[in-house]
């Protein structure tokens, strides 16, 4: 991936309320709109835009999600990230995201 723009921001880990919910972290309101008026054009189905993140010592290829209830986009943790960087549901972390 040819990264042209970085963000850096802390946020809360929550987890979806379905049986086995998958673990997110949400972006920030305002970083979420610039992200959006700036690369809306390559996002893909169901507003996928694809980036690679950051937290600890773990980095990863993989998407955001914009999601028109909450009105931001959402990052997926997978179980490997959330396991090797001890991440827990309410823990606040450190993330960048590269686009």
């Amino acid at each position: 991936m040819n990264a042209k723009i970085k963000y850096e921001f802390s946020a809360e880990v929550w987890q979806h309320a379905s049986p086995g919910g998958w673990y997110f972290i949400s972006l920030p309101s305002t970083m979420a709109f610039e992200i959006r008026t700036a690369l809306q054009s390559e996002e893909e189905g169901w507003g996928r835009l694809k980036a690679v993140a950051k937290t600890g010592n773990s980095e990863w290829k993989t998407a955001i999600w914009f999601d028109t209830k909450m009105d931001t986009y959402l990052l997926p943790l997978k179980a490997e990230i959330r396991k090797k960087e001890a991440i827990t549901v309410g823990k606040t972390i450190q993330i960048t995201l590269w686009f």
